[in-house]
C-alpha cells in the first residue's frame, strides 16, 4: 500500500523539521511538501494534492483558522491542527473542528521532549482516512409548531471529527425540537467548550447533561466527559437523564456504544419513546 501523502504547514522551520522527522519515521506516511504561509500552503495543495495536512494556527498574513475556512470551501481535505493554541478543550480547538478540522494536537512546550507528539503519526493516519465534505448551505430556520408534543427522543453519536456535522445538524432544529441527547467522543474540557459554543448558534438550548435532569422539548443535552448517559423512565411521557460511572476506565468517555446500548435497553423496557 502506498504511504499517505502529508503536507506540513507551519511558519517555524524548526517545528516543520520536528513534525517531518516524526511523520517520516512511520512507513505509513510520506511528507511530500512543507509550507510556511497560507499562500505557500495553497500552492502546495494545488501542486502536490496531499492526502492530509498538518496546519498551524499562528502564521503571518493569514491565520491557520482563516486558511482552514477557505480550504474547506474550495478544496475540502483532512486537516490536523498542530498549534500551541489547540489544547484539547480550548475555544480555538473547538472553532477549528467546527470549521472542518479532523482533530487538534498541541505542540510540545519549551523544554518538553518529543513524547508530546508520540501519537501524532497515528492521528494523521486516522485523519487521512476520514471523509471530508465542504460546508453546506445553512438551513432555513424552522418555525416551531403550536402545542407540539413528542413521543420520541433524538439520539446523536459523534466521533472525533463529527463536530462540524453536529453543529450543522442542530442548526436545522426548531426551538421546540424533541428532547435530544448527544454523545461526542472527546475529553471533558472539550465538551464544556463545545456546549458553550453551540448554545448561541442554534435555536434549542444546549447544555451539558446533569444527573436527574428531565428530558424536555427544545433542549439538547451533551453527555459529560467520563460518564455514561442513559434514560430513566419516571412516568408516561416523562423521563430523565441517568449518569453512571463506566465499568472500565476510558480517557475519552463518553463513548458512543456506552451511550446507545443503555438507551436502547431502557427504551425497550419502558416502551415510551
Amino acid at each position: 500500500m502506498k504511504p499517505l501523502r502529508v503536507l506540513i504547514v507551519d511558519d517555524s522551520v524548526t517545528m516543520r523539521r520536528l513534525i517531518r522527522s516524526i511523520l517520516e519515521a512511520d512507513p505509513r506516511l510520506e511528507v511530500i511538501a512543507e509550507a510556511g504561509t497560507a499562500r505557500e500552503a495553497r500552492d502546495a495543495v494545488n501542486t502536490y494534492r496531499p492526502d492530509v495536512m498538518t496546519l498551524d494556527i499562528e502564521m503571518p498574513n493569514m491565520s491557520g483558522l482563516e486558511f482552514l475556512d477557505r480550504l474547506m470551501r474550495h478544496r475540502p481535505m483532512p486537516v490536523i491542527m498542530v498549534s500551541t493554541l489547540t489544547r484539547k478543550g480550548s475555544d480555538v480547538a473547538v472553532e477549528a473542528m467546527s470549521l472542518g478540522a479532523i482533530d487538534c494536537v498541541e505542540k510540545p512546550k519549551v523544554g518538553a521532549s518529543e513524547d508530546t507528539f508520540s501519537k501524532l503519526a497515528d492521528t494523521v493516519v486516522l485523519a487521512a482516512r476520514a471523509r471530508v465534505s465542504g460546508p453546506r448551505p445553512k438551513n432555513q430556520t424552522i418555525t416551531p409548531r403550536q402545542n407540539r408534543t413528542f413521543q420520541r427522543i433524538c439520539l446523536i453519536g459523534g466521533s472525533t471529527g463529527a463536530v462540524d456535522a453536529i453543529e450543522r445538524t442542530l442548526q436545522s432544529f426548531p426551538s421546540d425540537c424533541p428532547p435530544t441527547l448527544i454523545t461526542q467522543h472527546m475529553p471533558e474540557p472539550f465538551l464544556v467548550s463545545f456546549a458553550a459554543r453551540l448554545n448561541p448558534l442554534v435555536a434549542p438550548e444546549v447544555r451539558l447533561a446533569v444527573d436527574g435532569m428531565p428530558l424536555i422539548p427544545g433542549q439538547v443535552l451533551i453527555a459529560p466527559g467520563g460518564r455514561i448517559i442513559s434514560i430513566l423512565r419516571e412516568l408516561p411521557l416523562c423521563a430523565s437523564v441517568f449518569l453512571r460511572d463506566p465499568l472500565c476506565q476510558d480517557t475519552d468517555l463518553p463513548w458512543i456504544p456506552c451511550f446507545c446500548l443503555p438507551v436502547t435497553w431502557l427504551t425497550k423496557l419502558s416502551r415510551v419513546f
